[in-house]
């Protein structure tokens, strides 16, 4: 059973639609304005920074993008991390195990990619958080784009009132993502 620390209530999901940055269709653009490390949340997301030559820091995909399947090339090519961890996390929420997986991979010189049973959609909230400066985080704006979420003071007072507004503890969650 997986350690649920935080869950999405429903009237919080129309406020996670205003993206975190700003919206890019190009990855070449949106690399020529990414800060390091690049942390990426999304099938989709990773497999075009691959395709364009940048595998990130650390990704985090659950071989699933707007609720299907990913085609098997993508998965495929969501390749050449120097490790990979799997862990539990079902939909709508964020897990011990996700929150501390996403801290060790931040922490670690190796690139990452945290293999998610369930979903990955609310990491981009706890990783914004715990990048540190100069990061960027990127993930999938449904039918619009790669969002370059910044990595600054106004992002992260942004996700820290989000997190506090989900149902369990977000103290708690700040802590195991925090350095």
């Amino acid at each position: 059973m997986s350690d649920v620390v935080l869950e999405l209530p429903s009237d919080l999901r129309h406020e996670l639609k205003e993206p975190l940055g700003r919206i890019y269709t190009d990855t070449a653009a949106l690399l020529a304005d990414a800060g390091d490390p690049i942390i990426a949340v999304g099938d989709m997301v990773t497999y075009h920074l691959i395709e364009a030559g940048r595998t990130p820091d650390l990704a985090l995909v659950d071989e699933r993008t707007e609720r299907s399947a990913v085609d098997a090339d993508v998965a495929a090519a969501i390749d050449g991390f120097d490790r990979t961890l799997s862990v539990d996390n079902p939909a709508a929420t964020l897990t011990a195990d996700l929150l501390a997986a996403l801290r060790d991979g931040l922490d670690s010189d190796e690139t990452t990619l945290l293999d998610v049973d369930g979903e990955e959609d609310l990491a981009t909230l706890p990783a914004v958080l715990a990048a540190p400066a100069g990061a960027s985080v990127v993930y999938g704006q449904p039918d619009e784009g790669m969002v370059l979420a910044d990595c600054d003071d106004t992002a992260r007072d942004r996700v820290r009132s989000l997190l506090e507004r989900m149902d369990g503890d977000a103290e708690r969650a700040i802590a195991l993502v925090s350095n």
